[in-house]
């Protein structure tokens, strides 16, 4: 945290993990290539507005994001062990709150966003945008609240992680050709920027204030719910459009 302070500091930290990969580019394209680096100002100018806002967003990371999530679930749930004799129904404000901000981070996540403009565009519009975005944001608020079910139950997390597969592969299976690729990568742009975060200070957050849970065991795996459940909603909502077409052909 005190690095955060110090903004030369942090800036040059950042800088670390940045360089080597422009460094990687350029050695490429001069040594490998051997042609000349295009619009050389305009690349090292998008480098500098990256290595800028990587450094604001990891400041905003630690001094706001992850305290939130992580406050918020302290207090909820502190708020469902009130009263002793506490079972997992308790906690259905945890749920609740997982849930949302599965769905809200989801909805806002940057990379899903230009992921579903994608596939609008490279569909030729057969494939909605805001349909593609909130199905992939019911799933990630799904998973989220499974896994805070796990965290509160202390389940083993491979019971989830199978059982979760074996829906996906049974759904690719029946599930329309054009969007089983989508629906993979669907997995993967939900754990971005926006989402992470929260979902990690989340989990963390709950398994260090439920008795008898590990941060270490049960507070990380939130993530791997958020990238499973959003293949399966898709899946899912892929199907559901094929059946209702299939029944309008039938129809008429």
């Amino acid at each position: 945290m005190e690095i955060l302070f110090n903004p030369i500091m942090l800036l040059m930290a950042t800088a670390k993990d940045v360089l080597p990969v422009l460094g990687l580019l350029v050695l490429f394209q001069t040594l490998v290539l051997k042609k000349p680096i295009p619009r050389p100002g305009r690349i090292f100018f998008g480098f500098g507005a990256v290595l800028v806002g990587m450094t604001c967003f990891l400041a905003g990371l630690d001094l706001a994001l992850f305290p939130i999530g992580r406050t918020m679930a302290l207090q909820l749930a502190e708020n469902a062990q009130k009263g002793g004799n506490v079972t997992w129904t308790a906690y259905g404000w945890v749920y609740l709150f997982a849930f949302l901000m599965g769905f809200s981070t989801t909805i806002a996540e940057p990379s899903l966003i230009a992921v579903a403009h994608k596939a609008h565009e490279a569909s030729r519009k057969a494939v909605s945008t805001w349909g593609l975005r909130i199905a992939v944001a019911i799933g990630v608020g799904i998973g989220i609240t499974l896994g805070t079910f796990r965290i509160v139950t202390g389940t083993p997390l491979y019971l989830y992680i199978m059982a979760g597969y074996v829906v996906v592969i049974i759904q690719t299976i029946f599930a329309p050709r054009m969007i089983i690729p989508l629906a993979y990568d669907s997995g993967g742009v939900t754990t971005s920027t926006v989402t992470v975060p929260l979902v990690a200070a989340l989990g963390l957050g709950l398994a260090s204030n439920v008795p008898g849970r590990s941060i270490v065991m049960d507070g990380f795996g939130l993530i791997a719910f958020a990238s499973l459940f959003p293949i399966i909603s898709v899946l899912g909502y892929a199907q559901l459009v094929q059946w209702k077409v299939r029944r309008r052909i039938r129809k008429s």
